[in-house]
């Protein structure tokens, strides 16, 4: 199963793909698609959606998984990063993907086993999961590959579950 993690923004969109093989996670290609500031906004919408529909296209991932956003301060930078967001659920939902969304808490947990843990633990375990170098930067990137691995081991939970309630 090929998932595509992604970190949603309207500056910075971080996307991971990997591969789940029974318990296996490997990473695929990842990195960042980035706007430029004081462009209208709708161009740099155009610029999110048509680059996350090339790498859709090209890495053909099986599900897409979200980082759901939370925003308690600027107003403007939500509904910013909202739009960026629906053009990128758009995107998934036309190529037919299924699409999933975890709440940070939901992705620290499932990556460290804490549910409040630290930017730079989350970093430290992706890193680990899926065996890399270094950390990958930007934070937006490390932050779509947890994002992936979270919606990898919670694909494998329902799937089991299902399994049993079916039984």
């Amino acid at each position: 199963m090929r998932i595509l993690g992604i970190d949603p923004g309207i500056a910075i969109v971080g996307f991971g793909f990997i591969d789940k093989h029974g318990s296996k996670l490997t990473p695929v290609q990842y990195g960042c698609i980035q706007t430029e500031a004081h462009t209208p906004e709708e161009e740099r919408l155009l610029y999110v959606y048509e680059g996350i529909t090339q790498l859709i296209d090209q890495y053909k991932p099986d599900a897409v998984a979200f980082e759901k956003l939370f925003f308690n301060r600027n107003v403007t930078t939500a509904m910013s990063v909202s739009q960026a967001r629906g053009v990128l659920v758009l995107a998934a939902v036309q190529k037919g993907l299924q699409v999933a969304e975890y709440t940070p808490m939901q992705v620290k947990q499932a990556i460290v086993g804490y549910g409040k843990a630290e930017k730079r633990q989350v970093q430290e375990m992706v890193k680990m999961y899926l065996r890399l170098q270094k950390i990958p930067k930007p934070d937006d990137v490390a932050d779509a590959l947890a994002v992936a691995i979270c919606h990898a081991h919670s694909y494998t939970l329902n799937s089991k579950l299902n399994e049993v309630l079916k039984s």
